[in-house]
């Protein structure tokens, strides 16, 4: 079974929201606020394991 993903149009959004989202917390609570929506997305996801591929995913290349 294949998750479902994004349209362009929709990750543009959400990269939007969530470069506004880190403006407004600021430099020094954005670590902070990205562990804390990482968390609630991990909640909504309910698969610590797909959590963790993405984790991995994300990790690469920085």
């Amino acid at each position: 079974m294949s998750q479902p993903t994004l349209t362009i149009d929709g990750l543009e959004s959400v990269y939007d929201a969530l470069a506004t989202a880190i403006d407004q917390a600021g430099p020094d609570k954005t670590t902070l606020f990205l562990v804390k929506l990482a968390l609630l997305n991990a909640n909504a996801l309910a698969d610590a394991q797909l959590f963790q591929q993405q984790i991995t995913t994300a990790l690469q290349d920085l």
